[in-house]
């Protein structure tokens, strides 16, 4: 239940704080509400803390693409799998200039930019990646990057560059984990998050539905979110998006319900966090997408990939924005009289 305040019981127990075990607990049981009581728990803490017509639009540029020595067993860009996916080498300034300007006029507010590395590297890429985040801050949007492991200086230098955020997702839950990533460990994840939070920029982390874990993992993964302190500011909920070569490309499809369910528990254990529908997106009617707005969620990708999976098109985006700006609709008269 929401109290007078619009926080719910499980907020209030994170405050606490409580541990991952007792608020997957937590997380669990809201997990398992009846669907209609969860959405409208949901939605009366989103709208405590947020506006609900403030929905952040996001592109993500692949700025090197394959070759990743990890084994992420959903990623097409992993050296372990045959994916067909073709390697290209860090991009240059220009290109990437003239992609964040694409992402502006299309009417972006954020510019991710994503490299296939274990560890960010040393040296020239580097120092390439810090002159493409200051090109995105020149242009006034919000940069973030997913580089792979980072260290506390490389952080550092990020955000003096003028990075705002730094993506690591924590993929699933700890017990799920060893079945989908074995080159680098949970704790691994967890440390990054740490060196992003010290050099002080902004975390943004989630995980990926649809690989064989269960409702337990689910909550188990946000529970492991929520205690980190202070919470993160992002938290992405992606779909699985099944790649042939990949051990998880015949993994069966998460189903809406599950999907909405989870932004819901994200949106009450996380209240203040933007929650991103991500990946998968494209693969969601006009209505389910709408259904996960409602639960919390307050952000979308638009452009045609998230780095080398297919993503919504600019006209369903349209068409999405229309319907939730509350103009007329095709079929309605203009009056009551007429």
């Amino acid at each position: 239940m929401i109290d007078d305040e619009g926080m719910s019981s499980a907020l209030q127990l994170n405050e606490n704080p409580a541990s991952v075990a007792v608020l997957t607990e937590t997380a669990l049981a809201l997990y398992q509400k009846p669907f209609f009581d969860l959405l409208y728990e949901a939605h009366t803490v989103h709208r405590a803390h947020h506006e609900p017509e403030d929905i952040q639009r996001c592109v993500l540029l692949s700025i090197k693409t394959g070759g990743c020595p990890e084994d992420c067993g959903y990623c097409s860009q992993s050296g372990h799998h045959k994916t067909g996916l073709e390697r290209q080498p860090l991009l240059s300034l220009d290109d990437v200039r003239h992609a964040a300007t694409q992402a502006k006029e299309s009417g972006a507010e954020r510019f991710c930019m994503g490299a296939a590395w274990r560890q960010a590297p040393e040296g020239e890429q580097f120092e390439r990646v810090l002159e493409m985040v200051r090109i995105v801050k020149s242009l006034g949007m919000e940069a973030c990057t997913t580089l792979g492991m980072l260290t506390l200086d490389q952080a550092r230098q990020l955000k003096e560059a003028g990075l705002d955020a730094y993506n690591h997702n924590v993929d699933t839950s700890r017990e799920h984990y060893p079945k989908i990533v074995t080159t680098r460990t949970y704790d691994d994840r967890l440390q990054t998050l740490h060196a992003a939070r010290e050099a002080g920029l902004t975390v943004c982390s989630g995980g990926i539905l649809g690989m064989g874990e269960s409702e337990r993992d689910r909550c188990a993964m946000l529970a492991e979110l929520a205690t980190l302190n202070p919470q993160p500011e992002s938290v992405p909920i992606n779909m699985l998006m099944p790649i042939a070569g990949t051990p998880l490309a015949q993994a069966p499809e998460v189903s809406v319900p599950d999907l909405v369910r989870t932004i819901a528990v994200a949106r009450i254990l996380m209240p203040k966090s933007r929650v991103r529908l991500s990946a998968g997106r494209v693969h969601l009617s006009r209505e389910a997408q709408l259904l996960a707005l409602f639960a919390g969620a307050n952000s979308v990708f638009i452009g045609e990939k998230l780095l080398t999976t297919p993503n919504a098109g600019q006209s369903a985006d349209d068409a999405l924005f229309a319907t939730l700006s509350g103009g007329a609709r095709q079929g309605c008269s203009a009056s009551a009289g007429d």
